[in-house]
Protein backbone atom coordinates (compact mmCIF):
# COMPACT_ATOMS: atom_id res chain seq x y z
CA UNK A 1 0.00 0.00 0.00
CA UNK A 2 1.90 3.10 -1.36
CA UNK A 3 0.74 6.40 0.25
CA UNK A 4 0.45 9.57 -1.73
CA UNK A 5 1.85 12.86 -0.03
CA UNK A 6 -1.17 14.23 0.86
CA UNK A 7 -1.91 10.42 3.39
CA UNK A 8 -4.31 9.11 0.54
CA UNK A 9 -3.68 5.27 -0.97
CA UNK A 10 -2.47 5.80 -4.23
CA UNK A 11 -4.02 3.28 -6.58
CA UNK A 12 -1.70 0.77 -8.27
CA UNK A 13 -3.86 -2.13 -8.60
CA UNK A 14 -5.05 -3.50 -11.99
CA UNK A 15 -7.85 -6.19 -12.74
CA UNK A 16 -7.21 -8.36 -15.87
CA UNK A 17 -9.98 -10.39 -17.19
CA UNK A 18 -10.11 -12.33 -20.23
CA UNK A 19 -14.00 -13.01 -20.32
CA UNK A 20 -14.58 -16.42 -22.98
CA UNK A 21 -17.88 -17.27 -24.03
CA UNK A 22 -17.99 -19.66 -20.92
CA UNK A 23 -15.68 -18.76 -18.87
CA UNK A 24 -13.56 -15.75 -16.71
CA UNK A 25 -10.06 -15.61 -16.34
CA UNK A 26 -8.59 -12.92 -13.84
CA UNK A 27 -5.60 -11.99 -12.11
CA UNK A 28 -5.29 -8.83 -9.77
CA UNK A 29 -1.75 -6.89 -9.57
CA UNK A 30 -0.10 -4.45 -8.52
CA UNK A 31 1.73 -1.98 -10.86
CA UNK A 32 3.59 -0.37 -7.62
CA UNK A 33 5.81 -3.14 -8.58
CA UNK A 34 4.35 -5.70 -11.14
CA UNK A 35 3.72 -8.33 -8.35
CA UNK A 36 0.81 -10.95 -8.81
CA UNK A 37 -2.07 -10.22 -6.05
CA UNK A 38 -4.26 -13.20 -6.82
CA UNK A 39 -5.46 -14.68 -9.84
CA UNK A 40 -8.03 -17.33 -10.75
CA UNK A 41 -10.70 -18.79 -13.23
CA UNK A 42 -14.61 -18.99 -13.40
CA UNK A 43 -15.19 -22.13 -15.74
CA UNK A 44 -18.80 -23.50 -16.85
CA UNK A 45 -20.22 -20.50 -16.63
CA UNK A 46 -24.26 -21.18 -16.90
CA UNK A 47 -23.83 -24.48 -16.14
CA UNK A 48 -24.98 -26.59 -12.91
CA UNK A 49 -21.22 -27.65 -12.45
CA UNK A 50 -19.50 -24.53 -12.66
CA UNK A 51 -16.20 -24.08 -11.17
CA UNK A 52 -14.37 -21.39 -9.11
CA UNK A 53 -10.46 -21.60 -8.70
CA UNK A 54 -8.99 -19.04 -6.28
CA UNK A 55 -5.30 -18.37 -6.05
CA UNK A 56 -3.69 -16.14 -3.44
CA UNK A 57 -0.63 -15.19 -4.23
CA UNK A 58 0.41 -12.10 -2.02
CA UNK A 59 2.06 -12.90 1.63
CA UNK A 60 2.25 -16.39 0.61
CA UNK A 61 -0.21 -17.76 3.39
CA UNK A 62 -3.77 -18.67 1.91
CA UNK A 63 -4.20 -21.51 0.33
CA UNK A 64 -6.06 -22.48 -3.43
CA UNK A 65 -9.40 -22.15 -2.95
CA UNK A 66 -11.93 -23.97 -4.97
CA UNK A 67 -15.83 -24.13 -5.08
CA UNK A 68 -18.37 -25.97 -7.36
CA UNK A 69 -22.07 -24.78 -8.20
CA UNK A 70 -24.43 -22.97 -10.50
CA UNK A 71 -23.20 -19.61 -11.93
CA UNK A 72 -25.77 -18.70 -14.04
CA UNK A 73 -24.05 -15.42 -15.93
CA UNK A 74 -20.97 -13.59 -16.39
CA UNK A 75 -22.89 -10.87 -13.63
CA UNK A 76 -22.76 -13.68 -11.37
CA UNK A 77 -19.44 -14.94 -12.68
CA UNK A 78 -17.77 -11.08 -11.63
CA UNK A 79 -19.51 -11.24 -8.36
CA UNK A 80 -17.94 -14.43 -7.46
CA UNK A 81 -14.54 -12.86 -8.22
CA UNK A 82 -15.00 -10.23 -6.32
CA UNK A 83 -16.14 -12.29 -3.26
CA UNK A 84 -13.22 -14.46 -3.60
CA UNK A 85 -10.73 -11.38 -3.85
CA UNK A 86 -12.71 -9.85 -0.63
CA UNK A 87 -11.97 -12.96 1.44
CA UNK A 88 -8.22 -12.15 1.01
CA UNK A 89 -8.40 -8.05 2.08
CA UNK A 90 -8.22 -7.17 -1.99
CA UNK A 91 -11.91 -6.53 -2.65
CA UNK A 92 -12.97 -4.64 -5.86
CA UNK A 93 -14.50 -1.79 -3.61
CA UNK A 94 -10.87 -0.87 -2.68
CA UNK A 95 -9.30 2.80 -3.38
CA UNK A 96 -6.06 1.21 -4.86
CA UNK A 97 -7.85 -0.43 -7.75
CA UNK A 98 -7.01 1.94 -10.57
CA UNK A 99 -8.89 0.14 -13.43
CA UNK A 100 -10.03 -3.07 -14.89
CA UNK A 101 -8.55 -4.26 -18.44
CA UNK A 102 -10.01 -6.24 -20.30
CA UNK A 103 -8.60 -8.51 -23.26
CA UNK A 104 -10.18 -7.75 -26.73
CA UNK A 105 -9.59 -10.34 -29.20
CA UNK A 106 -10.46 -8.18 -32.44
CA UNK A 107 -9.68 -4.51 -32.51
CA UNK A 108 -9.91 -4.38 -36.57
CA UNK A 109 -7.77 -1.48 -38.02
CA UNK A 110 -9.04 1.40 -35.84
CA UNK A 111 -7.85 -0.26 -31.99
CA UNK A 112 -4.00 0.57 -32.37
CA UNK A 113 -3.39 0.67 -28.95
CA UNK A 114 -4.96 0.30 -25.40
CA UNK A 115 -8.54 2.67 -25.16
CA UNK A 116 -10.76 3.40 -22.67
CA UNK A 117 -13.97 1.79 -23.17
CA UNK A 118 -16.79 4.30 -23.73
CA UNK A 119 -20.36 3.37 -25.53
CA UNK A 120 -18.63 4.44 -29.09
CA UNK A 121 -16.03 2.28 -28.72
CA UNK A 122 -18.23 -0.68 -27.45
CA UNK A 123 -20.42 0.00 -30.88
CA UNK A 124 -17.06 -0.19 -32.39
CA UNK A 125 -16.07 -3.81 -30.94
CA UNK A 126 -19.69 -4.94 -31.16
CA UNK A 127 -19.36 -4.01 -34.84
CA UNK A 128 -16.37 -6.53 -35.21
CA UNK A 129 -18.26 -9.72 -34.07
CA UNK A 130 -18.81 -10.78 -37.69
CA UNK A 131 -15.04 -11.39 -38.08
CA UNK A 132 -14.50 -12.40 -34.36
CA UNK A 133 -17.75 -14.17 -33.63
CA UNK A 134 -16.48 -16.56 -31.16
CA UNK A 135 -14.15 -13.70 -28.63
CA UNK A 136 -15.73 -10.06 -29.46
CA UNK A 137 -19.24 -11.14 -27.77
CA UNK A 138 -17.74 -12.43 -24.82
CA UNK A 139 -15.39 -9.92 -23.99
CA UNK A 140 -18.15 -7.64 -24.63
CA UNK A 141 -20.02 -9.14 -21.93
CA UNK A 142 -17.10 -9.06 -20.03
CA UNK A 143 -16.70 -4.99 -20.30
CA UNK A 144 -20.27 -4.60 -19.52
CA UNK A 145 -20.43 -6.72 -16.61
CA UNK A 146 -17.46 -5.25 -15.02
CA UNK A 147 -19.13 -1.37 -15.82
CA UNK A 148 -22.20 -2.70 -14.14
CA UNK A 149 -20.08 -3.77 -10.90
CA UNK A 150 -17.55 -0.63 -10.69
CA UNK A 151 -19.05 2.14 -12.80
CA UNK A 152 -17.02 4.65 -11.53
CA UNK A 153 -13.71 2.54 -12.73
CA UNK A 154 -11.65 2.90 -15.89
CA UNK A 155 -12.66 -0.01 -18.19
CA UNK A 156 -9.77 -0.22 -20.60
CA UNK A 157 -10.04 -2.47 -23.95
CA UNK A 158 -6.01 -4.31 -24.91
CA UNK A 159 -6.56 -6.02 -28.21
CA UNK A 160 -5.13 -9.09 -28.93
CA UNK A 161 -4.70 -7.27 -32.96
CA UNK A 162 -3.49 -4.02 -32.06
CA UNK A 163 0.20 -5.06 -31.80
CA UNK A 164 0.14 -6.20 -35.71
CA UNK A 165 -1.21 -3.29 -37.22
CA UNK A 166 2.10 -2.03 -37.59
CA UNK A 167 2.50 -4.68 -40.68
CA UNK A 168 2.76 -2.89 -44.16
CA UNK A 169 -0.20 -3.04 -46.50
CA UNK A 170 1.57 -5.67 -48.66
CA UNK A 171 1.93 -8.39 -45.85
CA UNK A 172 -1.83 -7.51 -44.66
CA UNK A 173 -3.77 -7.87 -48.03
CA UNK A 174 -4.97 -10.88 -49.13
CA UNK A 175 -4.89 -10.99 -52.98
CA UNK A 176 -8.68 -10.77 -53.38
CA UNK A 177 -10.95 -7.78 -55.71
CA UNK A 178 -9.98 -4.63 -53.30
CA UNK A 179 -13.49 -3.50 -53.35
CA UNK A 180 -15.16 -6.48 -51.58
CA UNK A 181 -12.26 -6.73 -49.26
CA UNK A 182 -12.81 -3.22 -47.90
CA UNK A 183 -16.13 -3.68 -48.15
CA UNK A 184 -16.27 -6.65 -45.51
CA UNK A 185 -12.56 -5.69 -43.71
CA UNK A 186 -11.21 -8.75 -45.16
CA UNK A 187 -7.53 -8.56 -44.69
CA UNK A 188 -4.85 -10.30 -42.05
CA UNK A 189 -5.25 -8.83 -38.38
CA UNK A 190 -3.29 -11.38 -36.70
CA UNK A 191 -3.66 -12.73 -32.87
CA UNK A 192 -1.90 -13.04 -29.75
CA UNK A 193 -0.77 -9.43 -29.97
CA UNK A 194 0.18 -8.81 -26.23
CA UNK A 195 1.88 -11.63 -26.03
CA UNK A 196 4.07 -11.42 -29.11
CA UNK A 197 5.05 -7.54 -28.10
CA UNK A 198 6.09 -8.85 -24.71
CA UNK A 199 8.23 -11.91 -25.90
CA UNK A 200 9.75 -9.59 -28.30
CA UNK A 201 10.75 -6.85 -25.87
CA UNK A 202 11.92 -9.46 -23.84
CA UNK A 203 13.79 -10.94 -26.01
CA UNK A 204 15.65 -7.85 -26.76
CA UNK A 205 16.39 -7.55 -22.98
CA UNK A 206 17.59 -10.84 -23.00
CA UNK A 207 19.90 -9.74 -25.70
CA UNK A 208 21.17 -6.41 -23.60
CA UNK A 209 19.91 -4.88 -27.14
CA UNK A 210 16.91 -2.08 -27.30
CA UNK A 211 14.14 -3.43 -29.10
CA UNK A 212 14.49 -1.04 -31.77
CA UNK A 213 17.56 -2.67 -32.28
CA UNK A 214 16.68 -6.15 -32.67
CA UNK A 215 14.63 -8.39 -35.65
CA UNK A 216 12.71 -11.61 -33.71
CA UNK A 217 10.88 -14.32 -35.01
CA UNK A 218 8.59 -15.24 -32.10
CA UNK A 219 6.77 -18.93 -32.23
CA UNK A 220 3.71 -18.97 -29.99
CA UNK A 221 3.23 -22.42 -29.17
CA UNK A 222 0.24 -23.22 -27.26
CA UNK A 223 -3.31 -24.81 -28.44
CA UNK A 224 -3.28 -22.02 -30.54
CA UNK A 225 -0.04 -21.23 -32.41
CA UNK A 226 0.96 -17.90 -34.64
CA UNK A 227 4.56 -16.61 -35.55
CA UNK A 228 5.29 -13.26 -36.09
CA UNK A 229 8.60 -11.41 -37.58
CA UNK A 230 9.10 -8.36 -35.60
CA UNK A 231 12.05 -5.71 -36.82
CA UNK A 232 12.47 -3.20 -34.27
CA UNK A 233 9.94 -3.81 -31.89
CA UNK A 234 7.10 -3.52 -34.74
CA UNK A 235 5.25 -6.36 -35.91
CA UNK A 236 5.61 -6.69 -39.90
CA UNK A 237 4.18 -9.87 -40.44
CA UNK A 238 1.91 -12.61 -38.56
CA UNK A 239 0.58 -16.31 -39.09
CA UNK A 240 -2.78 -15.46 -38.06
CA UNK A 241 -5.13 -13.77 -40.94
CA UNK A 242 -8.79 -12.57 -40.95
CA UNK A 243 -9.41 -15.13 -38.18
CA UNK A 244 -6.93 -17.17 -35.82
CA UNK A 245 -7.37 -20.15 -38.42
CA UNK A 246 -4.87 -19.15 -40.54
CA UNK A 247 -1.36 -20.56 -40.52
CA UNK A 248 0.65 -22.92 -38.04
CA UNK A 249 -0.85 -26.46 -37.22
CA UNK A 250 -2.71 -26.02 -33.69
CA UNK A 251 -4.12 -28.28 -31.43
CA UNK A 252 -7.77 -28.62 -32.78
CA UNK A 253 -7.56 -25.76 -36.14
CA UNK A 254 -5.65 -26.78 -39.64
CA UNK A 255 -3.86 -23.68 -40.25
CA UNK A 256 -3.18 -22.84 -43.87
CA UNK A 257 -5.29 -24.77 -46.35
CA UNK A 258 -6.28 -24.56 -49.71
CA UNK A 259 -9.34 -22.65 -49.52
CA UNK A 260 -11.26 -24.56 -52.21
CA UNK A 261 -11.32 -27.73 -49.86
CA UNK A 262 -14.39 -26.05 -47.86
CA UNK A 263 -15.91 -25.72 -51.53
CA UNK A 264 -14.95 -29.22 -52.06
CA UNK A 265 -16.53 -30.29 -48.61
CA UNK A 266 -19.57 -28.60 -49.61
CA UNK A 267 -20.18 -30.05 -52.84
CA UNK A 268 -18.78 -33.09 -52.54
CA UNK A 269 -19.23 -33.97 -48.83
CA UNK A 270 -22.67 -32.19 -48.59
CA UNK A 271 -21.50 -30.20 -45.44
CA UNK A 272 -22.84 -27.20 -44.14
CA UNK A 273 -21.02 -23.76 -43.77
CA UNK A 274 -21.32 -24.71 -40.06
CA UNK A 275 -19.93 -28.32 -40.28
CA UNK A 276 -16.98 -26.92 -42.27
CA UNK A 277 -16.32 -24.33 -39.89
CA UNK A 278 -16.53 -26.51 -37.27
CA UNK A 279 -14.25 -29.18 -39.02
CA UNK A 280 -11.29 -26.85 -39.35
CA UNK A 281 -11.66 -24.98 -36.11
CA UNK A 282 -12.28 -27.69 -33.92
CA UNK A 283 -11.46 -31.23 -35.40
CA UNK A 284 -8.36 -29.93 -37.54
CA UNK A 285 -4.48 -30.14 -36.79
CA UNK A 286 -3.13 -32.24 -34.54
CA UNK A 287 -6.43 -33.63 -32.80
CA UNK A 288 -7.13 -34.17 -36.39
CA UNK A 289 -4.19 -35.85 -37.64
CA UNK A 290 -3.58 -38.16 -35.05
CA UNK A 291 -6.56 -37.53 -31.90
CA UNK A 292 -4.63 -35.95 -29.26
CA UNK A 293 -4.14 -32.49 -28.77
CA UNK A 294 -1.58 -32.74 -25.89
CA UNK A 295 2.05 -32.62 -27.20
CA UNK A 296 2.92 -34.72 -24.43
CA UNK A 297 0.81 -37.40 -24.98
CA UNK A 298 1.70 -36.97 -28.60
CA UNK A 299 5.51 -37.56 -27.65
CA UNK A 300 4.47 -40.67 -25.67
CA UNK A 301 2.83 -42.16 -28.07
CA UNK A 302 5.89 -41.55 -30.33
CA UNK A 303 8.15 -42.95 -28.06
CA UNK A 304 6.08 -46.28 -28.29
CA UNK A 305 5.90 -46.16 -32.06
CA UNK A 306 2.90 -44.69 -33.03
CA UNK A 307 3.04 -43.89 -36.52
CA UNK A 308 -0.13 -41.56 -36.78
CA UNK A 309 1.36 -39.79 -33.70
CA UNK A 310 4.95 -39.30 -35.39
CA UNK A 311 3.28 -37.86 -38.67
CA UNK A 312 1.09 -35.68 -36.82
CA UNK A 313 4.49 -34.10 -35.23
CA UNK A 314 6.24 -33.70 -38.62
CA UNK A 315 3.30 -32.35 -39.95
CA UNK A 316 3.37 -29.96 -37.38
CA UNK A 317 7.28 -29.17 -37.65
CA UNK A 318 7.07 -28.93 -41.03
CA UNK A 319 4.72 -26.10 -40.86
CA UNK A 320 6.84 -24.28 -38.05
CA UNK A 321 9.82 -24.68 -40.26
CA UNK A 322 8.58 -23.22 -43.17
CA UNK A 323 7.13 -19.60 -41.15
CA UNK A 324 10.77 -19.70 -39.29
CA UNK A 325 11.94 -19.79 -43.40
CA UNK A 326 10.04 -17.16 -44.55
CA UNK A 327 10.45 -15.04 -41.69
CA UNK A 328 14.13 -15.04 -41.83
CA UNK A 329 13.12 -13.63 -45.85
CA UNK A 330 11.44 -11.29 -44.59
CA UNK A 331 13.17 -9.96 -41.88
CA UNK A 332 16.92 -10.17 -43.97
CA UNK A 333 18.46 -9.98 -40.81
CA UNK A 334 17.23 -12.27 -37.47
CA UNK A 335 19.09 -12.02 -34.08
CA UNK A 336 16.87 -14.53 -32.83
CA UNK A 337 14.17 -17.00 -32.50
CA UNK A 338 12.16 -16.88 -29.56
CA UNK A 339 9.90 -19.98 -28.24
CA UNK A 340 6.69 -18.85 -25.82
CA UNK A 341 3.17 -20.42 -24.82
CA UNK A 342 2.88 -23.43 -23.33
CA UNK A 343 4.44 -25.92 -25.86
CA UNK A 344 7.05 -23.40 -27.03
CA UNK A 345 8.36 -22.94 -23.07
CA UNK A 346 7.64 -26.72 -22.19
CA UNK A 347 8.11 -29.02 -25.17
CA UNK A 348 12.32 -29.10 -25.85
CA UNK A 349 11.72 -31.80 -28.81
CA UNK A 350 9.74 -29.41 -30.86
CA UNK A 351 12.20 -26.76 -30.39
CA UNK A 352 15.04 -29.54 -31.47
CA UNK A 353 13.06 -30.52 -34.54
CA UNK A 354 12.06 -26.79 -35.50
CA UNK A 355 15.86 -25.88 -35.82
CA UNK A 356 17.10 -29.26 -37.48
CA UNK A 357 18.76 -28.69 -40.60
CA UNK A 358 18.76 -24.67 -40.10
CA UNK A 359 22.73 -24.55 -39.40
CA UNK A 360 23.27 -22.43 -42.89
CA UNK A 361 21.02 -20.06 -41.82
CA UNK A 362 23.07 -19.69 -38.29
CA UNK A 363 20.11 -21.26 -36.02
CA UNK A 364 21.87 -23.85 -33.94
CA UNK A 365 20.20 -25.42 -30.58
CA UNK A 366 22.46 -27.17 -27.31
CA UNK A 367 21.11 -30.22 -26.69
CA UNK A 368 22.02 -29.73 -22.91
CA UNK A 369 20.59 -25.99 -22.61
CA UNK A 370 17.79 -27.17 -24.33
CA UNK A 371 16.79 -29.69 -22.12
CA UNK A 372 16.80 -27.26 -19.01
CA UNK A 373 12.86 -26.75 -17.63
CA UNK A 374 12.95 -23.05 -16.15
CA UNK A 375 10.34 -20.40 -15.42
CA UNK A 376 12.71 -17.79 -16.39
CA UNK A 377 14.15 -16.48 -20.02
CA UNK A 378 16.82 -18.27 -21.86
CA UNK A 379 19.34 -18.87 -24.36
CA UNK A 380 19.52 -22.14 -25.68
CA UNK A 381 21.61 -22.28 -28.66
CA UNK A 382 25.46 -22.07 -28.28
CA UNK A 383 27.79 -19.24 -27.61
CA UNK A 384 28.60 -19.41 -31.64
CA UNK A 385 25.50 -19.47 -33.34
CA UNK A 386 25.15 -16.36 -35.07
CA UNK A 387 21.59 -16.30 -34.22
CA UNK A 388 19.97 -16.81 -30.70
CA UNK A 389 17.75 -19.59 -29.99
CA UNK A 390 15.73 -18.57 -26.86
CA UNK A 391 12.83 -19.80 -24.79
CA UNK A 392 10.94 -16.41 -22.84
CA UNK A 393 7.74 -17.17 -20.94
CA UNK A 394 4.78 -15.08 -22.16
CA UNK A 395 2.83 -12.64 -19.19
CA UNK A 396 0.18 -12.14 -21.68
CA UNK A 397 -2.06 -10.77 -18.27
CA UNK A 398 1.09 -8.52 -17.23
CA UNK A 399 1.69 -6.95 -20.91
CA UNK A 400 -2.20 -6.32 -20.46
CA UNK A 401 -2.02 -4.78 -16.91
CA UNK A 402 0.78 -2.48 -17.92
CA UNK A 403 -0.50 -1.21 -20.94
CA UNK A 404 -3.53 -0.83 -18.60
CA UNK A 405 -1.82 1.31 -15.88
CA UNK A 406 0.68 3.10 -18.23
CA UNK A 407 -3.04 4.47 -20.17
CA UNK A 408 -5.32 5.57 -16.85
CA UNK A 409 -2.47 7.18 -15.31
CA UNK A 410 -0.18 8.84 -18.17
CA UNK A 411 2.54 6.32 -16.82
CA UNK A 412 5.47 5.68 -19.42
CA UNK A 413 4.37 1.84 -20.81
CA UNK A 414 7.28 -0.39 -21.83
CA UNK A 415 8.01 -0.83 -25.11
Amino acid sequence: MTPTPTGAVAATRVLVLNSGSSSVKYQLLDMDDSSRLAAGLVERIGEETSRVVHTPLAGGGAARRERTGPIADHGAALKAVAEELAQDGLGLDSPELAAIGHRVVHGGLRFTAPTVVTDEVLAEIERLVPVAPLHNPANITGIRTAQALRPDLPQVAVFDTAFHTTMPEYAARYAIDVETADAHRIRRYGFHGTSHAYVSRRTAELLGRAPEDVNVIVLHLGNGASASAVAGGRCVDTSMGLTPLEGLVMGTRSGDIDPAVTFHLKRVAGMSEDDVDVLLNKKSGLVGLCGDNDMREIRRRIDEGDEQARLAFEIYIHRLKKYIGAYYAVLGRVDAVVFTAGVGENAAPVREAAIAGLEELGLVVDAELNAVRSDEPRIVSPDYARVAVAVVPTDEELEIAQQTFALVTGAPAEG
